[in-house]
């Protein structure tokens, strides 16, 4: 049996006491597990096994390969929220989400909800899988069956990615939030956004197409794939797998305030965030993006929340 159960300053990293045997010789032993897996025991010192679990942790410790960066814009409230988590298996999920609405409220729950998704992500190994589960989770709470209450409650366009040591990454997404793949001079779209700008798009008739404000599936909607189709001619979500071939690139996760103002523009996304230090390159990225908004339109100045997530793969 374990009599106590430490966690080391040693990220990952704890360690078990066992006592010694209730009949025979020697006294308690420790071993060493890092990430749920046991790198050592029998030790028979405390400092020893304090060694043992500073060696395993800084051999397992993630590689940190991503920054983050937001700007409030004209808005008065951020609720955009960013989270990545790892597995033990090393799969890493990359989450942007974008709330819809602008209120104390709809920050709380953006927040909780990026970190339950790249959780649910990063342990499945996959984007889609992920986003499903925590999609179908909110989904089927009580309060959103009611449709006259669901319509006050908070939800928020999502994009998560998965990484896997030796798999192809994958991306899934509802709403119009992006995700963008930056290789050797060249930027890839890899999301195709939900809103009606897509169902309806530039015709002769109607040159403008649909709002492309107005999203159609988002993080918190009940509707399912079918229902998504015959109302929107979409799934409710929708994902990309990308084979990595090891050579370097970015990966890009974008709400609508950073990537729009850049796309009208005119702006080279690969120009704007092919530098370094990646953290000081993607926060003049979305500081541009509230500027070139708010230039945009200066009798009526206008600048959502920017949010972007950047990776080295």
């Amino acid at each position: 049996m374990t009599s106590h159960f430490d966690t080391f300053p040693f990220p990952r990293a704890t360690l078990r006491e066992y006592p010694a045997p209730a009949c025979g010789t020697g006294g308690p032993t420790f071993h060493v597990f890092v990430g749920g897996w046991r790198v050592g025991g029998n030790y028979r010192t405390r400092a020893g096994a304090l060694r043992a679990a500073e060696r395993g942790s800084k051999k397992t410790r993630p590689r940190r390969n991503w920054s983050t960066a937001q700007a409030l814009g004209l808005r008065d409230v951020q609720c955009d929220a960013t989270a990545v988590h790892t597995a033990p298996d090393g799969s890493r999920a990359f989450v942007l989400l974008d709330g819809i609405g602008d209120t104390e409220t709809v920050r709380t729950w953006t927040r909780t909800a990026a970190r339950r998704l790249a959780r649910a992500a990063s342990r499945r190994g996959d984007a889609e899988a992920g986003l499903r589960h925590v999609y179908e989770g909110y989904a089927t709470h009580p309060d959103r069956q009611d449709r006259h209450r669901r319509r006050y409650m908070p939800g928020a366009a999502a994009v998560v990615a998965v990484t896997a040591p030796g798999r192809p990454m994958t991306v899934a997404w509802c709403g119009d939030s992006r995700a963008y793949l930056l290789t050797r001079g060249i930027v890839r779209r890899l999301t195709d956004d939900h809103n009606l700008h897509r169902v309806y798009p530039p015709s002769a008739t109607y040159p403008q197409g649909g709002s492309r404000d107005a999203i159609t599936s988002y993080l918190g909607s009940v509707a399912d794939d079918d229902a998504r189709r015959a109302s929107h001619r979409h799934p409710a979500i929708e994902s990309v797998t990308v084979p990595l071939d090891g050579q370097p690139r970015r990966l890009l996760l974008a709400s609508d305030g950073a990537y729009q103002p850049h796309h009208d523009a005119g702006h080279d996304l690969y120009a704007e965030l092919d530098d370094d230090p990646r953290a000081a390159t993607l926060q003049a990225f979305v500081d541009l993006a509230v500027a070139t908004s708010t230039a945009a339109s200066p009798e009526d100045p206008y600048a959502d929340n920017a949010t972007a997530l950047l990776a080295d793969l």
